[in-house]
């Protein structure tokens, strides 16, 4: 057949020349490849050798993976009706090629006759972790079993996808259009966009949306509490039960029943009491009772901190605002007016000091300097006029490369990530050294009058968050694909470069390199950092207990080894939820909030019995970064030293030992929760995370 786009590997993917027309043809080409390559090295008389395998076999379902990968996100960042089609109708042959190969007994038998003595301890490591995945992946379940494990795939592929699919229709097709008394208080930035919206449209007024550059804004600032329960009824109810008529199309209760119900079947299957327990198999944590009893932990040490944010909330709120009794949409508004209040200074003040291009090469000097590299612009191929690609190079060779794409728009799903295009690896098949890819997505507000973007300094944090899992993907070290970078890393350990780079936002020689006014040019004043340290921990407490009351409920969701999600309807995982918030939360919710519709984290993004990841790698991180605070040089700056001992015993590692190997590496100790106690401003005794 024709070259296609898609079939292109010679270099970096080609984004601008990929149609949903070939995604078909396409993916059935390297499929039957990948499976003529499965034949092959599965044949009785292909020697059990890790390297004969995987010049056949990995290089094969390493294009595959490639192509599909360039497909997937183009289905994220660009998505139309031709693309979706063209991707749900290739889904299914993608899951059933992968479960098969995953599964595929006579593979599992080659693997496990490769001697040992021949590995390396890099190759020897991706073995084990090979055999495991076996394992998992249903290659020792038999007959009708494997047949079941087989179905169970499929259909949780198409059930993750329409979710995602739900979520982001559900957000992009709710619009309102407001007046101008509405609009008070709303800062102009956003109602400059929202006018726009409006006038594309042949409208006259300010068209609002759910994307979270309009709905957060208007939650901080709108003073009309009519808005503000307008969209925050929209937001809190997208694709559920709750939405409203036009929206009730996009309900995940039935998709999130169903994938609860297989994903218990599947655990089962592999001889699990329940999802929680095959979710950790590959994790740091042991059992889910070890996460349960670190979260209630967690969360005991956060409660009298929440409370007391709770009642200066309450207080403010009669006494400043004649509030009495406000309301789940009221509490944004409320906690932005006390922030002001007390420190004497608001996000849209700063925002004003965060330009985009600025903050981007502020964090690119913080990057070269402590991991002694060089960030430059590059050139590739791309989706949308608004990504940029860039280069890392250390002493003149390059490292690996990256796409940006900072800006939300129609058709491209909502929140940040960073996800790999290729992995660093000694290629089987031309003994050439292929260096990393990756893409790094944001959804942060676009620039207004031909200005640049303004970023709040949560932008700005996010920015960070994922560009240090970009660091962990593309500094690695290790020549094997499946260790290389994030591959392979256990899901709570994998954020522990994305959060440790989160701390430099809050280091005032970092953020000299940072900002510069919109208008005037200054850089951030010590008196304006000085506020920002005070209001660091505001509300701590509260969005501890949110994260575990979030974490709790994925586990106990997961946890669950009755077959007891059998409804039709939302009641059954509604009340494990409803059942948390009265142990846990210290704010109440109106009764048709339905967060778990538009929880894609653990619903479409690989997060199942995993959210409590963040919590756990935030321990991890806030013990790193006290390294580098126990050595910074005498004018604050982070030592260098210290930074290429993180960047060769932690980021360069990849997964090529476990991640609690690599962090005693660097840190000489087990981790202690100590340091994050103290960053957020709630330390407690000396206790070891074990």
């Amino acid at each position: 057949m024709t070259q296609t786009a898609l079939l292109n590997f010679d270099d970096l993917p080609l984004f601008d020349q990929i149609t949903p027309n070939q995604v078909g043809p396409s993916i059935d080409t390297l499929i039957s490849q990948a499976q003529s390559a499965l034949e092959q090295v599965t044949q009785d008389a292909y020697p059990a050798n890790w390297s004969r395998i995987a010049e056949v076999l990995d290089v094969s379902t390493e294009r595959l993976g490639r192509a599909w990968g360039a497909v997937s996100h183009l289905n994220s960042v660009a998505d139309s009706p031709e693309l979706r089609a063209a991707y749900n109708e290739a889904l299914p042959k993608i899951t059933d090629f992968w479960t098969e190969m995953g599964s595929n007994e006579a593979l599992y038998k080659k693997y496990k006759a490769i001697d040992p003595s021949s590995l390396n301890p890099v190759q020897a490591q991706a073995h084990s972790k090979a055999l495991k995945g076996f394992k998992l992946s249903g290659a020792e379940l038999k007959g009708a079993e494997k047949e079941r494990f087989a179905q169970i795939q499929s259909r949780l592929s198409e059930l993750s996808q329409k979710f995602s699919e739900n979520v982001l229709d559900a957000t992009d097709s709710w619009s309102y259009l407001a007046n101008q008394d509405e609009m008070q208080g709303v800062p102009d930035d956003v109602k400059f966009s929202a006018s726009k919206a409006a006038e594309d449209k042949g409208l006259t007024g300010y068209l609002l949306s759910l994307k979270m550059p309009c709905y957060f804004p208007v939650m901080q600032y709108a003073v009309s509490r009519s808005l503000r329960e307008r969209i925050y009824k929209a937001f809190v109810t997208r694709a559920s039960d709750q939405s409203d008529a036009a929206g009730q199309k996009y309900d995940n209760t039935s998709i999130i029943i169903e994938t609860l119900q297989l994903r218990l079947e599947e655990a089962k299957l592999l001889g699990f009491n329940n999802y929680a327990e095959l979710s950790l198999a590959t994790k740091m944590a042991d059992t889910p009772a070890q996460v349960i009893d670190f979260l209630y932990d967690l969360a005991k040490r956060a409660r009298p901190y929440a409370l007391r944010d709770v009642q200066e909330l309450k207080s403010f709120a009669k006494e400043v605002l004649h509030l009495e009794n406000p309301s789940s949409w009221d509490w944004t508004y409320i906690s932005e007016k006390l922030k002001e209040e007390r420190y004497s200074f608001s996000d849209q003040e700063l925002k004003a000091y965060f330009p985009a291009p600025k903050v981007l090469s502020g964090l690119f000097k913080i990057v070269e300097k402590l991991f002694e590299v060089k960030i430059a612009k590059d050139k590739a191929p791309v989706w949308h006029d608004g990504v940029e690609f860039y280069k890392i190079e250390r002493a003149g060779t390059l490292v690996g490369q990256f796409y940006l794409d900072p800006s939300a728009r129609t058709g491209k799903r909502g929140g940040a990530w960073m996800d790999d295009v290729r992995a660093r690896w000694l290629r089987p098949d031309n003994k050439q050294l292929q260096t990393p890819i990756a893409h790094l997505v944001c959804n942060f507000a676009q620039g207004v009058n031909g200005a640049p973007p303004l970023l709040t300094h949560d932008d700005v944090i996010t920015l960070f968050h994922e560009f240090g899992h970009g660091l962990h993907h593309l500094l690695t070290q290790i020549d094997e694909r499946d260790v290389s970078g994030i591959s392979g890393v256990e899901w709570d350990a994998v954020e522990l470069p994305s959060q440790f780079m989160e701390n430099f936002c809050w280091e005032w020689s970092v953020l000299q390199d940072l900002t510069e006014h919109i208008e005037t040019g200054e850089k951030l004043p010590l008196s304006l950092f000085e506020k920002m340290i005070a209001a660091k921990n505001f509300q701590s407490g509260m969005q501890t207990l949110r994260q575990v009351e979030f974490s709790l409920f994925d586990m106990k969701l997961h946890g669950n080894s009755d077959s007891e999600m059998n409804s039709k309807d939302s009641s059954s995982f509604m009340k494990v939820l409803n059942d948390l918030r009265s142990e846990i939360a210290v704010l109440d919710v109106p009764e048709w909030s339905r967060t778990p519709h538009s929880f894609s984290h653990i619903f479409a993004g690989g997060y199942a019995a995993g959210y409590y990841s963040y919590k756990w790698a935030e321990v991890l991180s806030a013990d790193v970064y006290a390294a580098f605070e126990e050595t910074a040089l005498s004018n604050g700056e982070p030592n260098v030293d210290t930074g290429r001992k993180y960047r060769v015993n932690i980021l360069e590692v990849g997964s090529s030992r476990p991640a609690i190997e690599s962090f005693k590496a660097f840190r000489g100790r087990k981790p202690e929760i100590d340091a994050l106690m103290r960053h957020q401003g709630m330390l407690e005794a000396h206790t070891a995370l074990s």
